[in-house]
């Protein structure tokens, strides 16, 4: 695991606050968030790991503004820079959204206009949030796309996205998400689909781009090694809320939650062979009708009555180290 570098910030760009969000469906409402909370400060890196379906991208798309129609925040705040976002207007928001926030979507060939030159996609939001000519915007396009690391920016500038690789368009979307030099972007699971040196290459530049801007960046991922190569703070959701949160680090070496053990226990280690791995027993509940206070209980081995009978609360257990279990390890 990599060690990552402290940061010298201590300021809070970022506040989710007992956030809670539903979808209606045919069949039930679906409560896909519950009384979430957590942190993220400037030029810090924190992931947001759990199983698929765990509510990681609903959360992304709550912060961002872009849930769908089914979809509604029926609780909580998400302050962005002591701005509530849920309180402002929409037109605040779109404002905000693309210079000071924005977002890497994990597939870029659904991300970009496939019948658009991806020079000209780029040009479309600096032409909304920066007060540009169309020559500087040019400038500043061919810029971005030298940031990525593609070559040869002038020609790929008339590109269209069916004649990129994956890993290319994935550095076109991410040159999308940096153009305004935004303070916060969120990395929804931005190396799905690319090979294992691409996935490397894209995480590096993400990286890398994010320590020379002193941008905060929030990784939504399921894949637990990648996240601790390169996040320094990580938390760990379970269908719908926040379980444990801690260092990376500390995480790995003392994970106090059951369902943080399992998930590392089922993550594929390099020195070892298959065998070694641990399936998770189980599914994720149904997130409709009743729940118990704990949704990992039935998938738990250290369960017990008070699991279903008292309302779970996040525990401080070490050093910025957050539990929600009765019986934590």
């Amino acid at each position: 695991m990599k060690e990552m570098q402290p940061k010298t910030t201590q300021e809070t760009l970022l506040a989710v606050d007992r956030l809670s969000v539903e979808f209606a469906t045919r069949r039930g409402t679906v409560r896909a968030l519950e009384n979430v909370s957590f942190d993220l400060k400037a030029g810090e890196i924190v992931g947001i790991v759990g199983e698929s379906g765990s509510g990681k991208s609903v959360l992304a798309f709550a912060t961002m503004g872009i849930l769908d129609r089914a979809g509604k925040i029926t609780s909580g705040r998400i302050l962005f820079d002591n701005i509530d976002l849920l309180q402002i207007k929409r037109s605040q928001l779109r404002q905000k959204r693309g210079k000071e926030l924005s977002m890497i979507f994990q597939n870029p060939r659904a991300a970009l206009n496939p019948i658009r030159k991806i020079g000209r996609q780029i040009e479309d939001v600096l032409q909304a949030h920066a007060n540009l000519p169309p020559k500087q915007r040019r400038e500043r396009v061919l810029e971005l796309l030298s940031l990525v690391r593609i070559s040869d920016p002038s020609r790929r500038y008339n590109a269209y996205p069916y004649e990129l690789s994956g890993g290319m368009c994935q550095r076109v979307t991410i040159a999308l998400a940096l153009a305004c030099s935004p303070r916060l972007a969120i990395a929804d699971e931005p190396t799905t689909g690319l090979d294992v040196t691409t996935q490397a290459a894209v995480m590096d530049l993400i990286v890398d781009l994010a320590a020379q801007t002193h941008m905060a960046t929030l990784l939504i991922t399921h894949d637990l090694e990648l996240a601790a190569q390169y996040c320094d703070r990580l938390v760990v959701m379970h269908a719908g809320h926040i379980v444990e949160t801690a260092k990376t680090s500390d995480l790995f070496q003392h994970p106090r939650h059951p369902y943080t053990a399992k998930l590392i226990a089922a993550t594929p280690d390099p020195e070892k062979d298959l065998a070694h791995l641990i399936p998770i027993p189980g599914n994720l509940p149904d997130l409709r009708g009743e729940l118990p206070f704990c949704r990992f209980r039935d998938r738990c081995d250290r369960a017990s009555s008070q699991c279903d009978t008292v309302p779970l609360e996040r525990k401080l257990v070490g050093n910025n180290h957050q539990v929600a279990c009765h019986n934590h390890f």
